[in-house]
């Protein structure tokens, strides 16, 4: 009898023991898992505010030349949209009336893009119906201009702007005359957009508008030796 009392005693510490074993395993590993969750979530956080708001700071600042080079360039590139727009029904060269297209698809997005940073800035946004440099806020005609005065086209104070002449010659013009017409007035747009977006380059702060600047570079320049090699210039 005494025998089996100690059995049974025996049996019942071991298996509290076992119980008690298991418990502590458990506890462990629970403990393990936070601590691993508590790394990883340290590891994959976001940057902290500070760092996100000195990048946000940055990407923000503008300065007045950003706002004369938006506020310039948005009827610069409208009036060249007019000019494409004829080409349509005027122009007898495929590869001229490639070209217009091309300079449209190109520069709409970019009048709305940069009418969008003038809004968000409390700038004034230019109408619609600004077609020459006079009528653009945020010029001066004083001869202090941000933007350089490289247009010989004998009218606008805006570089490569043309007049009111120039354009209604352009309306009257079809077929081949056209072609040289729209050509030889598009290269010298371009020329005084490339000078516009140089000026923004070097003296912007805004690194949207600085970056659309040298995509104006590039891409007008490329299309001013496109023109010059149509009207048997290169």
């Amino acid at each position: 009898m005494r025998n089996t009392r100690s059995l049974t005693r025996r049996a019942v510490v071991a298996a509290v023991s076992v119980a008690a074993a298991f418990t502590l395993a458990a506890c462990g590993d629970d403990s393990g898992a936070a601590g691993g969750n508590a790394a990883t979530s340290s590891s994959s956080s976001s940057p902290s505010p500070s760092s996100s708001s000195s990048s946000s700071d940055a990407a923000g600042a503008h300065n007045g030349q950003d706002v004369a080079f938006a506020q310039g360039m948005i009827p610069h590139h409208r009036q060249a949209l007019e000019m494409a727009e004829m080409a349509a029904g005027r122009a007898s060269s495929a590869r001229v009336k490639d070209l217009a297209s091309r300079i449209e698809k190109a520069q709409d997005p970019e009048i709305r893009t940069m009418s969008g940073w003038l809004t968000s800035w409390g700038e004034e946004v230019p109408a619609s119906s600004d077609s020459t440099a006079e009528s653009m806020p945020g010029m001066d005609h004083s001869g202090g201009s941000a933007m350089p005065d490289t247009d010989h086209s004998g009218g606008s104070a805006m570089p490569g702007m043309m007049d009111a002449s120039d354009m209604a010659e352009l309306e009257k013009a079809s077929g081949a005359d056209f072609d040289a017409a729209f050509l030889s007035m598009m290269v010298r747009h371009h020329q005084g957009a490339v000078a516009m977006a140089a000026v923004e380059k070097s003296k912007g702060a805004y690194g949207p508008a600085k970056s659309l600047a040298d995509a104006v570079v590039t891409a007008q320049t490329a299309e001013i030796a496109e023109m010059n090699e149509l009207l048997g210039k290169s």
